[in-house]
């Protein structure tokens, strides 16, 4: 009879702790299973030239960010500034994968907003962005010299994300 009682009562409480571990944490920060993986390979026809093609690879040895982007994007939008601000200080080459668009909205967005990206790559059918587990654009990775994948921002860049978080990894990341 005892039984009856205690074995709902010790789920109760179990329930009510893993419930009160998820309320502590941060809904914007999911963790994502590549930090410290080397980054996916991949080779892709850069935007604004078709017949030239890019790859990680050609960046092996730099520290580097990726950012996951697309025309069709508010959020991208929004975030558009402080890639710009961040391409002015040329803490690192800024890369551009322009997630699942048509290749001329995306070269409109950049003539009309600005281009902060050493280049973009296109990705049209969202292959790149599947094996980097894109939950939605954008997001950005930092990327060292080895290849391996230190940093992950879902949704847009703030100032202070680039001050608190994005600046201090890539300095770290150029010292070694």
């Amino acid at each position: 009879m005892k039984a009856k009682f205690v074995i709902p009562l010790i789920l109760f409480i179990v329930l009510v702790g893993f419930l009160a571990v998820g309320l502590n944490r941060d809904p914007r920060e999911v963790p994502s299973p590549l930090i410290n993986k080397p980054a996916p390979a991949f080779k892709v026809s850069q935007l604004a030239d078709p017949s030239t093609s890019f790859s990680p690879e050609d960046l092996k040895g730099q520290v580097w960010v990726l950012n996951v982007w697309a025309s069709w994007c508010v959020a991208c939008r929004e975030e558009h500034p402080m890639l710009v601000e961040m391409s002015k200080s040329q803490v690192a080459p800024l890369i551009g994968l322009d997630y699942k668009d048509k290749r001329a909205d995306a070269m409109e967005m950049l003539a009309r907003q600005g281009n902060p990206y050493n280049l973009s790559a296109f990705d049209n059918d969202g292959r790149v962005g599947i094996n980097y587990g894109v939950y939605g654009v954008p997001e950005t990775y930092v990327i060292d010299k080895a290849g391996i994948i230190r940093f992950k921002q879902i949704g847009p860049i703030t100032k202070e994300v680039l001050e608190k978080s994005m600046y201090p990894i890539i300095a770290q990341l150029k010292k070694e």
